[in-house]
């Protein structure tokens, strides 16, 4: 990849019409670098991606007739593909019984509570699944990084977000916590892509203009998360996402790879790309953060 601190700091912000040339040079697949330097062709990404949704259906019907409750939330950067990554899971599911979570900001009411409280409404009973895009792991993140908490509330949460999360799993639940990371140069392209097309432009948010320029705050609190909250009980599994595609195929990979249920096709299933599927441990050593 080449060299992204040559790069004069004012090009890494969306105060231009088009991504700079210089940082364009940077981004997937072409900057060179990446764990995996070439894009999931279409048409074979298609045949992959109906075979594990092929074996989603069947994980639902299992966990429909058995009971179960599945809970798996998305965290990453922005722009990073989470959303896309949950629609993935979603697009032949059984809406009844696998909904997706996107809350608002906390109203007077939430931010009066417990700060999980407004989390636990939204958990799964018997027999269903649910997403999150976005979790209670904003404290640690946008709330931290733009100062909407105090770092008192923050270290509160990394003493109570495992357990919290333990109790899930003591619950029965099966919890999956899924971080997606890009690399910066990706991010600001993908910020561009949204900002220049007039189909995109409602996922740029004035929040994001402000992040652009975060990023090392960003980074700190990521690894604070990973430091304080990557649990045997609660593990993280941060996915290499500079492709989008591979990193909805091991998304869902990892999923059916946890559950023995009816029907199971392996060979459905593949391999999941161990070069780009890390716990958040292997992530922060793989960083040297």
């Amino acid at each position: 990849m080449a060299d992204k601190t040559s790069i004069p700091g004012e090009l890494w912000s969306l105060d231009f019409d088009e991504l700079p040339k210089e940082i364009e040079a940077l981004t997937f697949p072409d900057g060179g670098g990446y764990i995996r330097d070439k894009k999931f062709k279409g048409l074979k990404y298609d045949e992959r991606l109906e075979a594990l949704q092929i074996e989603l259906v069947k994980l639902q019907r299992w966990v429909r007739e058995k009971g179960q409750r599945v809970v798996l939330l998305f965290e990453g950067r922005d722009a990073a593909g989470k959303g896309g990554t949950i629609q993935r899971f979603m697009m032949n599911l059984n809406p009844r019984y696998a909904h997706v979570v996107a809350l608002a900001k906390p109203s007077d009411v939430e931010l009066g509570q417990w700060y999980f409280q407004r989390y636990i409404d939204h958990l799964p009973t018997r027999g269903d699944m649910c997403f999150f895009d976005r979790s209670w792991y904003n404290r640690a993140g946008v709330e931290r990084v733009f100062g909407f908490c105090t770092e008192e509330q923050v270290q509160d949460f990394f003493m109570e977000a495992p357990v919290f999360e333990g109790m899930l799993r003591r619950e029965g639940i099966h919890l999956f916590k899924f971080w997606l990371t890009v690399e910066r140069a990706e991010q600001l392209k993908r910020f561009y892509e949204r900002k220049n097309n007039p189909l995109k432009q409602w996922k740029l948010s004035p929040m994001d203009y402000k992040s652009v320029s975060k990023w090392d705050e960003y980074t700190a609190a990521i690894a604070d998360v990973f430091r304080n909250t990557d649990t045997p009980h609660a593990p993280w599994t941060v996915l290499d996402a500079n492709d989008q595609k591979r990193a909805r195929l091991n998304a869902i990979r990892v999923v059916l790879e946890a559950f023995e249920y009816d029907g199971k096709d392996v060979e459905n299933i593949g391999e999941i790309d161990k070069d780009l599927v890390w716990t958040g441990q292997e992530f922060l050593d793989r960083r040297g953060w």
